[in-house]
């Protein structure tokens, strides 16, 4: 019995569902019931039926699948898998910015841990931020952790005054416009995608910016047959997988997220044999982050 075969066989015998995103290793997402980017795995967390959850990727996707799941068991397969951006907030730049406006929207990536949740209005995702941040009342915005996020929410809806801290996803702030004109020069025909977390001297030289599972769709939906990806290379699988005949190409080497690697095919039997690593969270934060979360799914519906 091979590895597949016998996830397979565990996942009957434990009536449980694997959840992966789109940065975990090709063999991961192959076995996965369900593969996205934080908003759909969000979505399907709230509507699968077995009792038990395996999340493939880092820990506030386990949170948040727990948030929104609190009678099902939530496991990850690596614990140490973490996003540090997650945790680049705090209470105290909250409170401050609260205390100066009063009525600002406090509006947290879904890229956060339970606490920054529970201290947040509305949460959002790369792929439903301006949509929702559009939706919501204030005039202010002020929006954690991600930096770069931030700024492109703001150039998109400039009738807002949205304040950013200074958190960024170490994946994508580490590209630079340096780095883009030559990927642009090695590979002049290419079309160019990124994910907007990257910095904004990045998306200003790109032909698409948006989330990882808009950057998969551009792609295979585009006529050209190359293009340059500005996000993690675990999409590409994906892409390759609709779309065989086109040419893709990094924009620095290596270009891959080391928390989501961490996850792997032994790590998944390990969970579902010994059920370790189940996620649990302090009732009184979980009770306070899963009110942004649905908020979350209600506006961007």
């Amino acid at each position: 019995m091979d590895k597949f075969e016998r996830i397979a066989e565990l996942k009957k015998e434990k009536n449980a569902v694997i959840l992966a995103h789109y940065y975990v290793d090709e063999d991961v997402q192959k076995c996965a019931d369900y593969i996205g980017d934080s908003f759909y795995l969000a979505k399907v967390a709230t509507k699968v039926e077995q009792d038990k959850i395996i999340f493939a990727g880092v820990e506030f996707m386990g949170e948040s699948a727990k948030l929104l799941n609190p009678e099902k068991r939530v496991f990850m397969p690596e614990k140490t898998a973490d996003c540090p951006m997650a945790h680049m907030a705090t209470r105290e730049e909250i409170e401050e910015m609260k205390k100066k406006y009063p009525d600002i929207a406090i509006v947290t990536y879904i890229n956060s841990t339970a606490e920054l949740k529970s201290m947040t209005d509305v949460c959002v995702t790369s792929s439903n931020a301006v949509k929702i941040c559009k939706k919501l009342p204030n005039d202010k915005i002020f929006f954690i952790p991600d930096q770069n996020l931030g700024d492109f929410i703001r150039k998109q809806l400039p009738e807002k005054q949205v304040f950013t801290n200074r958190g960024f996803c170490p994946r994508h702030a580490v590209m630079t416009e340096e780095d883009i004109l030559a990927a642009k020069k090695a590979h002049p025909n290419a079309l160019v995608a990124a994910h907007p977390e990257c910095r904004e001297e990045v998306l200003k030289h790109c032909d698409f910016v948006g989330s990882t599972s808009a950057i998969i769709d551009y792609v295979v939906e585009q006529e050209g047959e190359e293009f340059i990806i500005g996000t993690v290379d675990g999409v590409f699988p994906k892409i390759l997988e609709s779309a065989p005949n086109k040419k893709l190409y990094r924009v620095i080497d290596p270009q891959v997220c080391v928390n989501m690697k961490k996850v792997t095919l032994d790590k998944v039997i390990d969970v579902l044999e010994n059920e370790t690593n189940e996620v649990f969270l302090d009732e009184e934060v979980a009770k306070k982050a899963m009110k942004p979360l649905e908020k979350m799914l209600e506006l961007a519906k």
